[in-house]
């Protein structure tokens, strides 16, 4: 990723880049397998989603975007936390770090989307 544009936009990247990194770390159990391909789908859609809000065509679209962050946050702590619980204790932390970082994330949106209704 390039170092231009915002932090925000960066951050998402990261968050999708290093969900998958530690997928690559995890056991192959087929809970395990399952809750890898959701947690990579919803984290990566975290930072698409943003890239659309950012060329939203209008206000209603960027904040439709910014909710779809949200969600996808939310859904990325969810399964992030059930990995964790199957974990080998190594990769704990860095799983914790990502929990971490989608619950910041999904508040980061809120607050983003909060904007929309305070405006209505």
């Amino acid at each position: 990723m390039s170092t231009g544009g915002s932090e925000l936009s960066e951050r998402t990247y990261w968050f999708a880049r290093d969900v998958r990194k530690v997928v690559n770390q995890l056991s192959r159990t087929p809970a395990v397998a399952e809750d890898s391909k959701q947690v990579i789908r919803s984290s990566g859609s975290v930072a698409a989603n943003y890239l659309e809000a950012q060329e939203g065509s209008s206000r209603k679209d960027f904040f439709y975007r910014i909710k779809m962050c949200r969600k996808d946050a939310r859904e990325s702590q969810l399964w992030l936390e059930l990995l964790a619980e199957e974990a080998d204790p190594s990769i704990a932390e860095e799983l914790d770090r990502l929990i971490d970082e989608a619950n910041q994330l999904t508040r980061i949106f809120a607050s983003i989307a909060k904007k929309q209704d305070d405006d209505e």
